[in-house]
């Protein structure tokens, strides 16, 4: 993902899928910073081992998935694989361009039609309405002001009756090696909960992981139903 969920912690548009994968890069420049750097090095080295195992995050949130998927910052695209095997119009997105060759072969190779899309997710626009929005290990990796517009940004773009399932870090996490200084933001425990108060809470939980350096991981993760009766919420 810009900022990848892939690392094996119990942590223009390209058509990948009966034909030749075809790389149409839209303007955006890439996100050339630590955590981009830190990502695409990690998914070339699983693409090399072959690591494509879900995480624990992206196991909970596949059962919830129907419809249009929208994929923010889909890492090595394991969730977006399994989601368009279960049926799902998946458009992953991400600025590590390791982790999306490694999709788009991988989906050529299953003969699985998937849209993939290199974009620079600080400045992402969700010009389309999705049955799910998911965005894992994501947010945390830009400014406050920026994670949360992004975060709005989802529940806007969910459809009436569709899902956000979203995944940060929180605070109390330790292991910052792969975040740009001064550029990301830790979440509080209760914020993603706060901020969907308003939507049907189908899973929430919170989970510490032991991290390199003697260090952790605090994670937050949400799954919420956006209201029918609700169209901009």
């Amino acid at each position: 993902m810009i900022v990848g969920r892939d690392d094996g912690y119990p942590w223009p548009v390209a058509k990948a899928g009966y034909g030749a994968a075809r790389a149409v890069v839209r303007t955006n420049a890439t996100m050339a910073n630590r955590s981009v750097r830190f990502f695409d090095e990690q998914f070339r080295a699983q693409a090399r081992w072959g690591r494509y195992a879900l995480n624990p995050f992206e196991m909970m949130v596949l059962p919830h998935l129907s419809g249009r998927v929208l994929d923010l910052g889909c890492g090595l695209g394991n969730l977006s694989l399994e989601a368009a095997r279960a049926g799902c119009k998946v458009h992953a997105v991400d600025a590590a361009t390791a982790g999306l060759r490694d999709l788009r072969k991988r989906a050529k190779e299953v003969r699985l039609e998937l849209n993939v899309e290199f974009a620079e997710l600080a400045h992402y626009r969700i010009d389309e309405q999705y049955d799910c929005i998911v965005a894992i290990g994501l947010l945390m990796f830009f400014p406050r002001s920026v994670a949360i517009k992004l975060l709005q940004a989802i529940r806007n773009a969910v459809k009436p009756g569709g899902l956000a399932a979203i995944n940060v870090l929180i605070e109390g996490t330790t292991y910052l090696e792969m975040f740009e200084p001064d550029h990301y933001y830790l979440f509080g425990e209760q914020d993603l909960a706060n901020r969907f108060v308003d939507w049907e809470i189908l899973e929430s939980k919170t989970d510490l992981f032991p991290a390199p350096g003697d260090t952790v991981k605090r994670f937050a993760t949400l799954v919420a139903r956006k209201p029918w009766n609700n169209l901009h919420c």
